[in-house]
């Protein structure tokens, strides 16, 4: 949440978190974040922030702010959770939690482009081997609780509900700038924001290796059988098109109210 309390933001992880986040911070305060805005412990509400706890439970209770959040194509989100947590070196120039690389080598077979995941390996079969450890997470929370980078976004979504949230927008990250418009114009902030002059904010960029080839290669049908049962409310919910990995686009509008009702239990 801003500070002047403006809007609300529940981050799903994986859907252009950092540049919402940097907008938020510049419609407050004129200028960007210098750094990575999920290290910033002031100017701006965070849950994680205990002193920003009951502000933003006042707020999102009584419905005070504009909320909303912002979704992504079931396949292109984890498959950039793969090369960006698995395959990557994240910013502290150590693997993604630690031991967790290893254990997937040793468990799953997993490749992930040597120690500083710039060598060649077989992507597509490190990345299914990869989603068959990402449903045994969700599924049956072994070997490890799931990360919230794969977990459900409807997960994510349904939390803001759960505790007595409404949301006003969701917007899709592949086209983010009209959703992102929306927002803005229905909010008024201290600084006015030109969507045009933001840049993108993608703080996972170059953490891995490139991805080397068409998203649809990388899902076969026991693949695409293994993200249904992961995701299956994602795609229902948020209307992406689960019968065709090739097409990121959403294929319908998204319903408030359905979203609401199927996610509030």
């Amino acid at each position: 949440m801003t500070e002047s309390e403006s809007v609300v933001y529940r981050v799903v992880p994986k859907c252009a978190c950092s540049t919402i986040g940097q907008i938020m911070f510049y419609s407050d305060h004129g200028s960007f974040f210098d750094g990575d805005i999920h290290d910033a412990q002031t100017g701006m509400h965070k849950w994680a922030l205990d002193e920003s706890q009951a502000p933003i439970t006042a707020n999102v209770q009584s419905h005070s702010s504009y909320a909303f959040t912002c979704v992504r194509n079931p396949y292109t989100r984890v498959l950039s959770s793969f090369f960006d947590k698995i395959c990557g070196i994240q910013r502290n120039g150590k693997r993604y939690r630690g031991n967790l690389v290893p254990l997937l080598v040793q468990k799953y077979g997993i490749e992930v482009g040597g120690v500083d995941g710039k060598q060649e390996f077989d992507q597509i079969a490190s990345f299914r081997r990869f989603l068959l450890f990402a449903r045994d997470t969700i599924r049956w929370r072994r070997p490890m609780d799931p990360d919230i980078h794969w977990s459900s976004q409807a997960g994510h979504v349904s939390t803001f509900i759960v505790n007595g949230g409404t949301y006003d927008k969701i917007v899709w990250t592949e086209r983010f700038n009209q959703g992102m418009q929306d927002v803005l114009d229905a909010i008024d902030t201290p600084h006015q924001v030109q969507l045009a002059d933001i840049p993108r904010f993608n703080e996972s960029e170059g953490h891995g290796p490139k991805r080397a080839h068409p998203v649809e290669d990388y899902f076969d049908d026991l693949s695409m059988h293994l993200v249904r049962e992961i995701y299956k409310r994602d795609f229902d919910l948020f209307k992406y098109d689960f019968d065709n990995p090739a097409n990121k686009m959403p294929v319908a509008e998204i319903d408030l109210d359905e979203v609401h009702a199927k996610l509030g239990d």
